[in-house]
């Protein structure tokens, strides 16, 4: 297996481990209870995620990288509201909703991945500009924007601390 080959599953790896973290966090929002462990796993793999993003070899700006530097600038909101500023006020809604923000690039990201690399999403959508891509890009969107106000709403009324 090449170094390539090595960090490209690292990456992966890391990606994943954020997704299902940041689905059990965003479960604890819309709950309002805390996950202090799943928590911390979700930031650092997402901010791990998205800077591993930078690592592979590219010649030119790709959208990947504006949603890496979307990415970072969100988990760093998330990441200063929830340990420097305690989600107090309204830094408890910022860090919800930068939280669900992370989260969703991160999913569109695999959506995307997806069907780049399985056969038969590929065969659907080979230039994913096609209808099915744009489809489950629009149900993922549509997903988290709803999830995104009930969990800042459950979040911001609730009483868990996280950290």
């Amino acid at each position: 297996m090449s170094a390539l080959a090595v960090f490209t599953l690292f990456h992966v790896v890391l990606s994943l481990a954020g997704i299902f973290s940041g689905f059990v966090v965003v479960f604890g929002l819309l709950k309002a209870k805390a996950v202090p462990g799943w928590t911390a796993i979700f930031l650092w793999t997402t901010v791990g995620t998205s800077v591993t993003g930078y690592l592979f070899p590219f010649h030119k700006l790709l959208p990947s990288h504006i949603l890496g530097a979307i990415s970072l600038v969100a988990l760093g909101v998330a990441i200063y509201a929830l340990y420097r500023r305690n989600l107090a006020g309204s830094w408890r809604q910022a860090y919800a909703v930068t939280a669900v923000l992370a989260l969703y690039l991160n999913v569109f990201v695999l959506v995307a991945q997806l069907f780049a690399k399985v056969p038969a999403l590929k065969a659907l959508a080979p230039t994913q500009s096609e209808g099915p891509f744009k489809v489950a890009q629009l149900v993922v969107l549509i997903s988290f924007v709803v999830v995104g106000v009930l969990a800042t709403r459950s979040f911001r009324l609730g009483t868990a601390k996280i950290a």
